[in-house]
């Protein structure tokens, strides 16, 4: 587990980091009024909106996967656990956790 000043600027990271991909996630899924994607269903290229359309969801997807593995460290934070590799165990460097705040694998198993 990281030092507690370290652990404190990680969860602050985490915590805007989720806001802001929650934000996002919900301006794809045009959960606001005046947001979201919108596509002309009459459009002459049927072909570019069902392109776009898989665009969007494979960026959703992704923000999606990234709020998963923010909220997992969050609660490894929460749980003591925070810091360490998922995989062998062993403490993941400081260093890496400053740049990668969500990260759940030592470098070598990265």
């Amino acid at each position: 587990m990281p030092d507690e000043d370290l652990s404190a600027a990680v969860r602050a990271s985490l915590e805007d980091e989720r806001e802001t991909l929650r934000d996002q996630l919900g301006e794809i899924r045009g959960e606001s009024p005046e947001s979201g994607p919108s596509f002309d269903d009459n459009f002459a290229d049927s072909g570019q909106v069902a392109a776009e359309q898989g665009e969007v969801r494979v960026v959703a997807t992704t923000l999606q996967e990234q709020l998963d593995d923010v909220e997992h460290a969050l609660s490894r934070l929460d749980e003591g656990t925070y810091g360490t590799c998922e995989t062998c165990g062993q403490a993941i460097a400081d260093p890496r956790l400053e740049a990668m705040p969500a990260t759940r694998f030592c470098i070598d198993h990265a």
